[in-house]
Order: C-alpha cells, then structure tokens, then sequence
C-alpha cells in the first residue's frame, strides 16, 4: 500500500512535532491511532509501527515527545538516544535496573562517550510525564478537529513501554478518547480510573514482572469501577516484545498482540 508520511506541528502555536503517516488513497477523513513512543522517541522503529497502522486503514500519528518548536535538547537528540540504545542493549539480562553493572559498562568508554550516555540516561528517565501527557492530549485534539485526515472521526490511541503508560494516562483525560491501548505500561492510580470512558486492552509479557505483576491489581479496580478492560500475557515474552529492533523481540507474541490490536481498533474506532 502506498502511504503519505510527513512530519507536522501541531499544538499551540504549532509548537509541537509529530509524525503523520496515510493510505495515499484514502479519499476522506479515517478514523485516527495515536502511536505513543517508547522512551527511544520517534525512531525508525516507531515510525515503522505508525506506517503499520496506516497500511491497516488508519489516519496514524506519533506524537514527538522529546521535541518542542521543531528541536531536541542535545542529550536528546535522536543520534544520542539511539547511542544509548545501543549501549544498554549490550547489558547482560537485568543489567538495566542494576546500577553497578551499567556503571561497570560505561566506566570502559572513552570519556566524551561515557559523558554523553550519562546525560542521555539521566534525561530520559527524568520523564517529563506532565509535558509529555500535553503533547499527547494536544495529538488526540489535532487530530480530531484540525487534521483533514481525520477530523470528525473517533481517535484511539496505542503506546509502547513508556507510551503505554501514557495511552492509559490519556484514557483517563480525555473524555473523548474511542479506545485505549497499553503495551508492558505502568497502570493509572485507582483514583484516575473515573475518567476513562472508552473500552481499554493491555499486552503483557509474564516475564515482565515489574510491569505485569501489577496487571492483577489493575484489572481489578477496572472492573470495580465498570470500566471495560481485555488483558492478555505472554508467559514467554520479556519486556518490550513488540521491539523488532531488540534482542527483546518474540515475534510469535508479537504477531498475537497486533492481530488482537489491530481487530480491537477496528471494533472500537469503527
């Protein structure tokens, strides 16, 4: 399928950036998925899961997290993430939570490089969740009322990792949200759960604990407040399975979880 993908602003004053990918065919406005970056941005994996959505049918847009008036902070900077996206995926099997072995690790880069992963590590997990939930809320508005690709039709959104924590974040702020998807995200706080209106669907994998221990808990509360929520866990899977780009990936979950996703969106945005 041929698609048309650009990078817009949007937001107030256009100040924020986003990648906007759809079938070059479509002849009116679709039905619009806000693709919700992990914490590596809007990479080519990214890119490449929005440009999937588009080929299923969809108006599909990445929100740019780490951008404001078109420009990344230096620590930032696609290149630098990227770099530190290298480095942590060479850690052993828990290297990521165990601080000494990642201090280990960088105490063997040349100086310059050791600094420059320091400051990217220490910028992304800072986490800037109030701004981050502003761009995403400004995405599901822009799209629909001002995105000719989709305006007047439902908006759902699907987030990985920390994106997923969002989708559900943005589940509970937006009242107009059609349907919400969670991929190995961290759960909203109970007290939030009033706000969700829409039918929500989370991907878990069981050997992701931090994460899917708390699925149980969640579900739950979900339920207490007659809030609609779908869970399904992968017992094989690790964190971030979707991932084609990591040694995470596990393509049989993988292909379930997108399958199931792409049939829930189509019931939802429909």
């Amino acid at each position: 399928m041929a698609l048309q993908a650009s990078w817009i602003s949007y937001g107030p004053g256009g100040r924020y950036t986003g990648y906007l990918a759809k079938p070059s065919a479509s002849a009116g406005p679709l039905p619009a998925v806000i693709v919700i970056q992990e914490i590596w941005g809007v990479d080519p994996h990214i890119q490449d899961v929005t440009n999937r959505f588009a080929m299923a049918g969809y108006a599909a847009f990445a929100p740019d997290l780490y951008a404001l008036d078109g420009k990344h902070p230096a620590p930032l900077e696609p290149e630098r993430v990227a770099s530190l996206k290298g480095f942590m995926d060479t850690l052993p099997v828990g290297g990521w939570g165990n601080q000494e072995a990642r201090e280990e690790a960088l105490a063997a880069k040349p100086g310059h490089e050791r600094k420059e992963l320091e400051e990217t590590h220490a910028a992304i997990f800072g986490m800037d969740i109030p701004g981050y939930l502003q761009r995403v809320k400004a995405a599901a508005a822009y799209l629909r009322d001002e995105e000719p690709a989709s305006k007047g039709r439902k908006v759902g959104s699907v987030g990985y990792c920390l994106g997923g924590a969002l989708s559900a974040q943005l589940a509970c702020l937006d009242p107009q949200l059609s349907a919400a998807v969670i991929y190995y995200g961290n759960a909203p706080q109970a007290d939030q759960l009033g706000g969700i209106q829409c039918p929500v669907a989370g991907f878990y994998g069981g050997k992701d604990a931090r994460i899917t221990d708390a699925m149980p808990a969640f579900a739950e509360a979900m339920k207490a407040a007659g809030k609609t929520f779908a869970a399904r866990v992968y017992p094989e899977a690790p964190h971030a399975f979707f991932n084609d780009t990591r040694p995470s990936y596990r393509a049989d979950a993988a292909r379930d979880a997108f399958s199931r996703t792409l049939a829930f969106l189509n019931e939802q945005l429909s």
